[in-house]
């Protein structure tokens, strides 16, 4: 019979792979306590009008990527394909601005997208994102843009370069579009096909193509920051002036856009030379239209997502203490073998990681699992240790070993632990 093997794209996280996940997520719900955001945790599936109204339906996720179905209640469903949306969906639904109009908020879960799986990149992956809602002040946008380079610094990225732009608002976007979509037309024949198809549906995602002929045509084209409004410029000037107050670096990056539809004046990336090639860890950017636009109150919000298998990988790898047992209890004998699982019991109740084995080995063979296993003690009881009160608790390191009260568990704790 055939083996059964997981989904092409969707992936396993072993056990030795875990350990670097647990000390990176530590870290971050440390740091978003400390800055007083809070954690959401919201559904896997959702109804597919959702990322259509929110994401936009002209966008590649709504267009190619989404897993969607049609249910035995007749109604299309999504699995996530990013988290935002989902965000804002259970702030309006759960009248969490009635709470609190100001509300900080992050999450830490899995996403669902049917992309061409290659390296680093899966149809399932997981996603960091953090959404503050409620205000419009620039001093918001320098506090989550600096949150997060601290963020990453502390993880263990470093050689970061943070990008900024201005997006422009409802009100000066459109003059910059219809310059825009008047100059690509002009340069359609240099398009890729998908980007001659978004001239219609979404122009502005043009400028995020990765495609080397397109990339030349757009150096070439307006940029928005020649046509915001007087106040979006005033913000983007606020947000440069805070940065600069908290000692964030940046450089601005005239040709930037986001690929989603709801983005509003400021947007950001960042990257990490560390690997040598440049890399995009994470972006984001402010979204003042979305949370009416998803049938709640004129609400701003501004936030970021942060690929977690991404930046996993893009993290130097170090010893990260995968939890190896402190004691390995070795046995002989069938009071032998009921008093170590006894003891290994009251020893994983005290805090000590222990283990034993069951299958009734010989002393040579547990002693190689002790040593397999990476155990710095190894306590050994037979029959007449268990007739003597005593057992050998032996140091894995050095291979000494000396007699322990076998009734004592307080003294082998503290010889183990000590």
């Amino acid at each position: 019979m055939a083996k059964i093997t997981s989904v092409r794209g969707f992936r396993d996280i072993l056990p030795d792979e875990t350990p670097k996940w647990q000390r990176v997520e530590e870290k971050i719900r440390r740091i978003f306590f400390d800055f007083g955001i809070q954690e959401m945790r919201i559904p896997v599936l959702e109804k597919t009008e959702l990322f259509k109204r929110g994401i936009g339906e002209a966008t590649d996720i709504v267009e190619k990527e989404m897993y969607t179905f049609l249910d035995r209640g007749n109604e299309y469903l999504t699995m996530r394909p990013e988290a935002t949306a989902s965000v804002i969906r259970a702030y309006i639904e759960h009248h969490l601005y009635e709470k609190d109009p100001m509300a900080k908020l992050f999450t830490i879960g899995p996403m669902f997208r049917r992309e061409r799986p290659q390296k680093g990149r899966f149809r399932q992956f997981h996603q960091i994102n953090v959404e503050f809602l409620g205000q419009e002040d620039p001093r918001i946008d320098a506090d989550l843009i600096s949150m997060l380079m601290y963020l990453l610094g502390e993880v263990g990225l470093e050689n970061l370069t943070l990008e900024i732009n201005s997006l422009g608002c409802d009100v000066c976007r459109p003059a910059f579009r219809e310059t825009a979509v008047c100059f690509l037309k002009e340069r359609e024949g240099r398009l890729c096909d998908d980007c001659r198809r978004r001239l219609e549906s979404n122009p502005l995602r043009i400028f995020d193509c990765k495609n080397e002929a397109c990339q030349k045509t757009i150096s070439e084209a307006p940029v928005i920051l020649d046509f915001i409004c007087v106040e979006c410029r005033e913000h983007f000037e606020k947000v440069m002036e805070y940065l600069h107050l908290l000692d964030v670096s940046f450089v601005i990056n005239r040709k930037m856009v986001r690929g989603l539809d709801y983005y509003t004046r400021t947007a950001f990336e960042i990257t990490t030379r560390s690997l040598g090639a440049q890399n995009a860890v994470t972006g984001g950017g402010r979204y003042d239209g979305l949370v009416q636009m998803l049938g709640g109150p004129a609400i701003s919000g501004i936030g970021f997502a942060i690929g977690f298998d991404r930046l996993i990988s893009m993290l130097p790898d170090t010893d990260e203490g995968s939890g190896s047992p402190r004691i390995f209890m070795a046995a002989l004998g069938e009071e032998a073998q009921k008093h170590a699982f006894y003891l290994c019991n009251m020893l994983r109740r005290s805090g000590v990681r222990a283990e034993m084995d069951f299958s009734g080995k010989s002393l040579k063979s547990q002693m190689k699992r002790a040593d397999k296993l990476g155990c710095s003690h190894a306590l050994i009881i037979g029959d007449r240790e268990m007739a003597e009160g005593t057992a050998q608790l032996r140091n894995m390191g050095d291979g000494t070993q000396g007699p322990v009260n076998i009734h004592d568990a307080g003294t082998i704790l503290r010889r183990v632990t000590g």
